[in-house]
């Protein structure tokens, strides 16, 4: 028994220090007194809460959004700033899509410091979707702005500064694309972008124009708290999202771009309130934002070059040229293979990484399967942290079982050696998908050199190397593991137990001894039993909160050429609620849709009018055809001519803001256009072919008709609409 104690509290331990790692991703604390010139973030909340008024949605070019206009003019003006409002119609491409949308937006623009000059632009975006109040997208950036003005105001500029508060972000950085048809965009030569994907969580810097770093050294002198590195700015990249920043990047300036990820079961849904704004998050973007734009308000950062970056637990940035990183790494690299290869017991070593790697993300694929079987749903949605810690356990158990297979003959030098050799050599892998990565495969390693040259005059020394290398790897990939954890809220959440077993595994080969002696294979079934409670966790927790509510939302959808109408439900493909709306549901796909959801029979709406398009010009010219049209909305917040993706179509838009469709996207093409000035708005769409188009047309209502009500109120409880409101839709087949 006393074996087995001690076994489960070692192990225990372990997975306490996984689970912890949350820990170092906490945004500094409120604080309770300011000095004079310090972001006040309650008094950022209450001008945020001004602006926001009933917290209503407040989409683009709506009665919502005028509101919220007029209060944060009258906020801006209250300040001592004189806001200017741009009014314009525009039109951009959505990045990585078939896309373009277009809509008229009122872009404010208020302005410190000299009149003349190259200028510092703050960004943020005002407008939210049709679905929430948007207190933290980007309501938080926001209050940001107009706190950060009303601090910097009475400062002595050497330089002109722009506060631009955006309309049109949440439909394609349409208000980002006006403003860059602005004169006062051609005096920015520096860009601070606010954005946010939820309502907590510390601010990270994630994005930097290229190459970066010229914004890094200003970011790295300025900021007290950070949280960035860049491997994320890496792997943002690569990714589909996008901010204001990617309109704006074509201009060159030096950029740097902030948001807080946590809690994303609130972005874009009513959950988006001011009660769920963290006030920790808003200080947090509020002390970064501040610290840099009095850094770049002496100017543009001079000079060039790469950096690698990263913070150690928010406290601290290090950063390393990038050249002098990847040598280092190259090094590195090659003394652990010569001392691996030295010592002998290499190939042992290498294969407990390779086998605890592959079989770690096995069992939690095959966990995650599992529950999912006798699970419908996002199970893991109202408490994440019991599947993220199932899945360390799965690492936990992957590296203790290799351990017991193969490393019964290997001494305890040698499978540290060859642990950093297999480490040095994933971080290879990684420099080819994200060089930026390089920063985390280097402290640890380095430390663990160090210990092996202190372990040729002291006895203790290479044991010492090969703690502060594991305790530098916890800091460092362990804040990774966490990121990602806010990150990658709907999976794949099997990725996280490879993870998991790089950070463990070094306790684990420290604690060889202690293992061996109590049983390798009582700690691997300990683990075992650590790694089936975990996913038992997973399948009793609640799979919805009043915090974290399931992803329902409900529309009246009907088919104009076959007069044919329906009830849809978009979920999670949760089973619906015992006699739903006392209706038989089925799971399918509307019309003209791709995406499947539960669908139920409907009566039509009296009086419902589809969106219409006239088609004003068409002209053919060298084998491209060009069609002018004009929208009747009929009422729609939005319409939208969807065609398949062999129409050809090349570019879409209005006057100065006719955009070509992005060239590395595939599927359909979509035109869309927001708003009341859609009603009677002229596009132009132009394709490669002379043959008339065939397109879908639908209109968009927020709000569902008075049917619904039995459908409102039986909506399960914990369930609300996120990023799709409840709304109306019609669909029609039209020749263009």
């Amino acid at each position: 028994m006393r074996r087995l104690l001690i076994l489960l509290a070692l192990l225990a331990v372990m997975l306490a220090g996984l689970a912890a790692t949350r820990l170092l991703i906490q945004p500094p604390a409120v604080r309770t007194d300011n000095t004079t010139g310090q972001f006040d973030a309650a008094r950022a909340k209450a001008r945020l809460a001004a602006v926001l008024g009933d917290e209503r949605p407040h989409p683009t070019d709506s009665d919502g959004n005028d509101a919220v206009r007029d209060r944060l003019v009258a906020q801006l003006r209250a300040i001592g700033l004189d806001p200017v409002v741009r009014d314009q119609f525009a039109c951009n491409t959505i990045h990585k899509q078939r896309g373009v949308t277009c809509a008229r937006v009122r872009n404010v623009i208020a302005a410190l410091g000299p009149a003349s000059g190259r200028a510092l632009l703050l960004n943020a975006h005002y407008d939210s979707t049709l679905v929430g109040p948007a207190a933290g997208d980007d309501g938080v950036g926001v209050a940001t702005l107009m706190e950060v003005a009303a601090l910097m105001k009475s400062e002595r500029l050497e330089r002109p500064i722009l506060f631009l508060f955006n309309e049109g972000e949440e439909l394609g950085l349409i208000g980002a694309r006006a403003f860059l048809a602005d004169p006062l965009s051609r005096t920015v030569d520096s860009l601070i972008n606010l954005e946010a994907r939820g309502t907590t969580g510390p601010v990270t810097m994630f994005e930097t124009s290229l190459p970066n770093g010229p914004p890094v050294r200003a970011f790295a002198a300025a900021v007290d708290r950070p949280f960035a590195n860049s491997l994320t700015t890496d792997f943002y990249r690569q990714l589909p999202n996008y901010t204001d920043v990617t309109s704006f990047e074509e201009r060159g300036w030096t950029t740097l771009n902030f948001a807080m990820i946590g809690n994303e079961t609130r972005y874009h849904s009513a959950g988006d309130n001011l009660a769920a704004l963290d006030p920790r998050s808003m200080q947090h973007m509020g002390d970064q934002t501040l610290a840099v734009a009095r850094q770049l308000a002496g100017g543009a950062p001079a000079g060039g070059g790469t950096a690698l970056f990263t913070d150690i637990a928010g406290r601290v940035l290090v950063t390393v040229p990038a050249w002098l990183g990847f040598a280092l790494f190259d090094l590195l690299l090659a003394a652990f293979a010569v001392i691996a290869f030295r010592r002998g017991g290499m190939w042992r070593a290498l294969g407990i990484v390779l086998l605890a790697l592959v079989g770690s993300a096995g069992l939690a694929w095959g966990g995650h399967e599992l529950v999912a079987m006798a699970r419908a749903g996002a199970f893991w949605r109202a408490y994440p942290l019991w599947t993220f810690i199932a899945a360390y356990a799965c690492g936990l158990f992957a590296a203790v079982a290799a351990m017991a297979l193969l490393a019964r003959r290997v001494t305890v030098p040698q499978l540290r050696t060859g642990y950093w050799l297999g480490f040095l050599l994933l971080g290879a892998l990684v420099l080819l998908i994200a060089p930026g990565g390089a920063i985390f495969f280097l402290m640890p390693p380095l430390a663990m050199l160090a210990g092996v040259l202190a372990g040729r005059w002291f006895a203790w020394g290479e044991r010492a190397g090969a703690i502060i290398a594991a305790l530098l790897l916890w800091l460092t990939l362990g804040e990774v593991v966490a990121l990602l954890g806010e990150l990658l809220v709907t999976g794949p959440f099997f990725a996280f137990a490879p993870l998991a077993m790089l950070v463990v595994l070094p306790w684990l080969i420290e604690a060889k001894a202690l293992i061996d002696t109590h049983g390798r294979w009582l700690a691997a079934g300990v683990a075992g039993v650590l790694m089936a409670g975990g996913w038992a966790a997973v399948a009793a927790a609640p799979a919805y909160s009043a915090d974290r509510q399931q992803r329902f939302f409900i529309q009246h959808a009907t088919d104009v050429n076959a007069g044919k109408a329906y009830w849809a439900v978009g979920n999670d493909q949760s089973p619906l609620p015992e006699g739903y709306g006392g209706m038989a549901w089925r799971w399918g796909k509307l019309p003209y849709g791709e995406r499947e959801r539960w669908l139920a029979d409907a009566a039509a709406v009296a009086g419902l009018r589809p969106p219409e398009v006239t088609v004003v010009e068409s002209l053919v010219e060298d084998g491209w055809r060009t069609v002018v049209f004009r929208i009747a909305s009929n009422g729609a917040d939005s319409v939208t001519l969807t065609a398949p993706g062999d129409a050809q179509l090349v570019s879409a838009g209005n006057g100065a803001f006719v955009r070509r469709f992005s060239g590395e996207a595939e599927g359909d093409f979509q035109v869309t256009c927001f708003g009341r000035s859609c009603d009677g708005a002229t596009l132009q769409l132009t394709a490669a072919s002379p043959r008339k188009l065939s397109v879908t047309l639908s209109g968009v209502w927020g709000g569902l008709p008075a049917g619904a009500s039995a459908l409102v109120g039986q909506r399960p409880r914990n369930a609300r609409p996120q990023y799709v409101p409840d709304s109306t839709v019609t669909l029609e087949r039209i020749a263009l």
